[in-house]
């Protein structure tokens, strides 16, 4: 009977933590940037309003709010443009700052976290009083935070386990 012998090496399991965290905040960011072209697509579209937002939250669309003011309704569609930009722009950051965040960059790690917090804890707050808060309109933004923490949980405890060994 033979018998095999396997070896593991130190740290294999931090820096499979790493790599699957790093994936995850990667899907994420992702995500983050299909939702802003979401959100640029539908300013040129007849929906025009935000993904979810329909007449239970506003009670006009384009026509009305076009033939009531043409000037509000190229504000608001230069406003939609602007934060696609923002949410875009904040996924592309993350992206490039994971490759060294695969790296064990705590820094590059704190500023891949703290891009969308800031995002987030900016604009999230003005949807609830508004009841702009509907799972139409923030859910897929929910579900990819939820994906990107998750992600970011298990990246630092790969960091930290890389940085336990040195």
């Amino acid at each position: 009977m033979a018998t095999t012998a396997v070896t593991r090496t130190p740290g294999t399991s931090q820096e499979g933590a790493l790599r699957l965290g790093v994936w995850l905040m990667g899907a994420a960011a992702i995500g983050f940037i299909g939702y802003a072209v979401l959100f640029l697509v539908r300013n040129f579209t007849d929906s025009f309003l935000e993904l979810g937002i329909g007449p239970n939250e506003v009670d006009v669309g384009k026509d009305e709010i076009t033939a009531f003011s043409p000037s509000l309704f190229h504000y608001i569609g230069h406003l939609h443009i602007a934060v696609s930009g923002f949410i875009a722009a904040t996924g592309i950051a993350v992206l490039f700052l994971l490759r060294y965040v695969r790296r064990g960059d705590i820094f590059a790690w704190v500023g891949a976290v703290l891009a969308p917090v800031v995002a987030l804890a900016v604009a999230l707050p003005a949807h609830y009083p508004n009841s702009f808060d509907t799972l139409g309109h923030l859910g897929l933004i929910y579900l990819a935070v939820i994906i990107y923490v998750v992600g970011a949980l298990v990246a630092l405890h790969g960091i930290r386990a890389q940085g336990q060994r040195t």
